[in-house]
């Protein structure tokens, strides 16, 4: 494994306000790009699943088929098989993986799919050719990642040019690339897939409501959760700083003409039969 596997580091960790956001992922506001190619039948893996939402959709929607869900963190697995007994999913198994390298045979899958992952892992290269490996021939590898360069939002309050800042670095000093989403197409022609649809996607919060919980997220994760631990022990802000971009996101929620958009990278990849 390279240095770069070794010392990536997860940004967000699993604090409440990051899983408040992860346990609001559908399949539906996440995944679309695949769902018209799922079949029931379909043998799925899931590639850093987190607390299960996307994962419990999946398997809904092959009902004679199989998700197996992965994760990094062994911790989280315990939400997301509490998310599968609560909707009485029988075809759903959960474990540990590093995508670098998936610890199943060539040819297993019929979709492997990683929903905002490859921005978090050190060789995104590696991630996708892994991916790539354990889709059966003729299968899916599907990926989508948001582009944090990207991001875009109204009104311009003092503040969120400086959570940008400050996220980019953490991120980048974590090992990974926030800007991901863009990248995508170009990680798969490297990884040596040729069979590559790239589209992209928006998660747009404008409402009270949703600037009420996409502010206050990211208020509460500023200056509470593991991106806030690793922002100030890498000496990238300090607490003063992070409570100043803290108070900015609850400010920019507080606009009525507030509007945020998120900008989704998504690449759908047949391997070869």
């Amino acid at each position: 494994m390279s240095k770069s596997q070794e010392t990536a580091v997860y940004t967000h960790g699993h604090h409440e306000s990051v899983l408040r956001s992860h346990t609001w992922r559908t399949a539906a506001n996440s995944a679309a790009y695949l769902l018209d190619s799922l079949k029931p039948h379909m043998q799925i893996l899931d590639i850093g699943c987190g607390p299960g939402t996307i994962t419990a959709d999946l398997a809904e929607l092959v009902p004679e088929g199989h998700v197996t869900a992965v994760d990094h963190a062994p911790g989280i697995l315990d939400q997301a098989r509490a998310v599968a007994a609560e909707r009485g999913l029988d075809n759903v198994g959960f474990g540990v993986a590093d995508v670098h390298a998936l610890d199943f045979p060539d040819d297993t899958f019929c979709v492997v799919h990683a929903h905002q992952v490859l921005q978090h892992v050190g060789d995104p290269v590696q991630a996708l050719r892994e991916m790539y490996r354990v889709t059966k021939p003729g299968g899916f590898i599907a990926a989508r990642d948001a582009d944090y360069s990207a991001m875009a939002w109204y009104p311009e309050v003092p503040g969120l040019s400086d959570w940008l800042d400050l996220y980019l670095r953490v991120a980048r000093a974590n090992g990974g690339e926030p800007a991901a989403g863009r990248r995508l197409k170009s990680w798969a022609l490297t990884a040596g897939i040729k069979d590559i649809t790239a589209t992209s996607d928006t998660w747009t919060f404008a409402t009270e409501d949703e600037r009420e919980w996409w502010g206050g997220l990211w208020a509460d994760r500023t200056q509470a959760s593991a991106y806030a631990e690793r922002a100030t022990e890498g000496g990238h802000a300090t607490t003063a700083q992070l409570r100043a971009v803290s108070e900015a996101w609850r400010e920019w929620a507080r606009q009525e003409d507030g509007w945020f958009s998120v900008l989704h990278g998504e690449i759908l990849c047949r391997k070869e039969a």
